[in-house]
């Protein structure tokens, strides 16, 4: 008792660079730094691309379709992989399959290929991030101890946000300059090599591996362990709908070139808006000690989400709808970091994998999806109404989550999930996988 008496007088003081004080978590968040900012770029080169060539909002919405196709069929079995083998070899694996489809768009691009054989390199590029996003996000918790967890999800939301927003206004800004996509795709391969590359210095520590085979039940555990996980379950669900829902997005180069009338500059600096918010908010983050009331956090953030999406649809001020975005961005941030700090802190590290996988589905697939809707609602009654109906449609969503899941509500401190003091229903799941 006077132990614990006099440890709550003292509290730890926070170090707000813990995690990056790790070698080997530098040497990730490096690598995708400059991964995910060759990606970026990718993203704004390909859209801009398929709508100069097609004028079509049903072909941008194509572009996400085909992409989470694969994130959707290979989610199991690349959530297993991550948590059966090597992850950091998973990854590199990975970047070779991302940096060798990058190079098929360029060539296609070059020569003015059909668009018959984009789609396919699109499905190559989705099927190597299915496998890598698990194992990448897994390999967190390999290097980083428990203790730092939610500072190293707070700099890796602030690299990757950061990345975010250089990548698309470099991508737009290089487009503009050659006139062309291909620098964009060959820079995107060269990236996917320089994080293989650094892959290849990190020494992972051993870790807990799953060991059963490749069967339905070990493929079908982490869906298993979100319905015993009601809090994790309610993050990933509010989520899924509010990507799913506001798909801005997808339908920038629409407001880009035909609302506001920006052009390919004005495009990549619309993309990167919704990064500048969240990169400060990270940043912040990053020197703050976790949020008190997360859930209510969580819920309020995703609300503004929606808010802001709707700004943005009826906005026809270029800085109006940077604004929204940039809000847009820092209330998205609030929520990444409060859902991956849930991830790594409420699950085994033998199933991190497969749970990080199902993150995928939800998050990852609900964007490419949410951009296939956003598209095909841009065609049937126009993109304002499609982003504007999105953003409504967001605040109901958290309206139903708070009203079916009370757990949410009520989740406190996110450090104290480490300490085993916050309980749900993972907590039972937890121990027996350990044993």
């Amino acid at each position: 008792m006077h132990r614990r008496s006099s440890t709550a007088s003292v509290p730890e003081r926070h170090d707000p660079y813990a995690a990056l004080r790790i070698r080997d978590f530098r040497l990730l968040m490096l690598g995708s730094f400059v991964s995910h900012l060759g990606w970026q770029m990718l993203v704004v080169a390909v859209g801009w691309e398929i709508y100069l060539r097609t004028r079509s909002p049903f072909a941008l919405g194509i572009v996400g379709l085909v992409e989470v196709l694969p994130v959707m069929l290979l989610a199991l079995p690349a959530g297993h992989a991550a948590d059966r083998f090597d992850r950091r070899r998973v990854v590199l694996l990975c970047q070779i399959l991302l940096g060798g489809s990058s190079l098929g768009l360029a060539l296609l691009s070059a020569g003015r290929g059909p668009l018959a054989l984009v789609y396919p390199c699109l499905v190559l590029l989705g099927a190597g991030m299915a496998f890598s996003s698990p194992a990448s996000s897994a390999l967190m918790a390999d290097i980083v101890p428990e203790q730092h967890f939610a500072n190293a999800a707070s700099w890796d939301s602030s690299i990757g946000q950061l990345s975010s927003m250089l990548g698309p206004a470099l991508g737009g800004l290089l487009i503009a300059l050659r006139h062309s996509a291909v620098d964009v795709y060959v820079l995107n391969a060269f990236a996917a090599g320089i994080f293989a590359f650094l892959l290849a210095l990190i020494r992972a520590k051993p870790s807990a591996r799953a060991v059963e085979a490749a069967t339905l039940n070990s493929l079908l555990a982490g869906i298993g362990f979100l319905r015993r996980s009601p809090v994790l379950l309610a993050a990933l669900t509010l989520d899924l709908f509010a990507v799913f829902l506001g798909g801005a997005v997808t339908l920038m180069p629409i407001f880009a070139l035909d609302i506001l009338k920006v052009g390919a500059t004005g495009l990549g600096i619309l993309q990167a808006a919704p990064s500048v918010g969240a990169v400060l908010m990270a940043l912040v983050q990053t020197r703050l000690p976790p949020w008190r009331r997360a859930g209510r956090a969580l819920l309020v953030a995703v609300a503004c989400f929606g808010l802001a999406t709707i700004i943005f649809g009826l906005s026809r001020s270029f800085v109006l709808s940077l604004v929204a975005l940039a809000v847009l961005g820092t209330c998205d941030n609030v929520s990444v970091i409060i859902r991956h700090t849930l991830l790594l802190t409420r699950v085994p590290n033998e199933m991190r994998g497969r749970i990080a996988a199902v993150n995928d589905v939800f998050i990852g697939g609900s964007n490419e999806l949410g951009g296939f809707e956003s598209g095909l609602a841009a065609t049937l009654f126009g993109p304002i109404l499609a982003v504007v109906s999105g953003g409504v449609g967001t605040v109901l969503v958290v309206l139903l989550v708070a009203l079916v899941w009370p757990e949410l509500r009520k989740l406190g401190r996110l450090d104290e999930t480490q300490a085993g003091t916050v309980a749900d229903g993972a907590a039972a799941v937890v121990e027996p996988a350990s044993a």
